[in-house]
C-alpha cells in the first residue's frame, strides 16, 4: 500500500509541475473561506491548496445535486478541512487504532417495553455541542468523553464537558499514543485507574501533545 504521506507529496508535486488554473468565479468564496478558518499557508502552499479546495467544492456541489434527485440521504457542506485531500484527512485526523481482543462471553439484558425506532439524544440533554479535535489524532478521546458525559448526565442530571486533553496526555501507560492515536477502551481503562477525569474547563483542549 502507498504511504499516505508519500501519496500526498506526489499529489502536490503533480500540481506544482502543472500550470495552476483556478475558477475565478470562486475567488470571493475562497477568500471568505480562508478568512473564516484563518489558514496561514506557507510559501508555495496556497496554490495547490486552492486546487484541492476547488475539487472538494465541485464534489460537494455534485453530491447535493444528486441529493435533490433522491440519490443520497444527506447533504454536504464545506468546512475547515476543505483544502485537504481524503488521504491527508485520514492520516491527520483518524487516530483510531484497531486492536484484537480475546473472545469472551457476551451478556445482554433482554429489552422490556416498546423500543423506539430512533432516539435523538441531543433533545434528551445527553449530548454536548460538537467539538473540534484540530490537527491531532485524538478521535478516540472525543468518543470516550462523549460516552462518559452522557452517562454522567443519566446519573446526575448534569451535562459537564470532560477533558479530551487529559486523555491525550495521560493515557499513554494504558497504550494510547497521544496525538498519534489510540483506542476508546484504553481511555476508559485510564479513567477507571485514575478514578475520574478532569473537566474541559479545568483541563482545556490544546490539540497537541503536552507533558502535563
Amino acid at each position: 500500500n502507498l504511504n499516505p504521506s508519500l501519496f500526498l507529496a506526489a499529489f502536490c508535486v503533480g500540481i506544482a509541475s502543472a500550470a495552476l488554473k483556478y475558477d475565478q468565479t470562486l475567488d470571493t468564496e475562497w477568500y471568505q473561506w480562508r478568512s473564516t478558518y484563518k489558514k496561514p499557508y506557507g510559501v508555495n502552499e496556497e496554490g495547490w491548496r486552492r486546487v484541492v479546495w476547488e475539487k472538494n467544492i465541485k464534489m460537494i456541489e455534485l453530491h447535493n445535486q444528486e441529493y435533490s434527485l433522491g440519490k443520497h440521504g444527506f447533504t454536504m457542506a464545506m468546512n475547515a478541512f476543505g483544502d485537504m485531500t481524503s488521504e491527508e484527512f485520514r492520516q491527520v485526523m483518524n487516530g483510531f487504532q484497531i486492536q484484537k481482543h480475546k473472545k469472551g462471553k457476551m451478556c445482554q439484558k433482554s429489552p422490556s417495553g416498546d423500543i423506539p425506532k430512533s432516539v435523538d439524544w441531543r433533545e434528551k440533554g445527553y449530548v454536548n455541542p460538537v467539538k473540534d479535535q484540530g490537527h491531532c489524532g485524538s478521535c478516540r478521546a472525543f468518543s470516550a468523553t462523549s460516552a462518559l458525559e452522557g452517562q454522567m448526565f443519566r446519573k446526575t442530571g448534569k451535562l459537564v464537558a470532560l477533558s479530551e486533553q487529559n486523555l491525550v496526555d495521560c493515557s499513554r501507560s494504558e497504550g494510547n499514543e497521544g496525538c498519534n492515536g489510540g483506542l476508546m477502551d484504553l481511555a476508559f481503562k485510564y479513567v477507571c485507574k485514575n478514578k475520574g477525569l478532569d473537566s474541559e474547563d479545568a483541563y482545556p483542549y490544546l490539540g497537541t501533545d503536552t507533558n502535563e
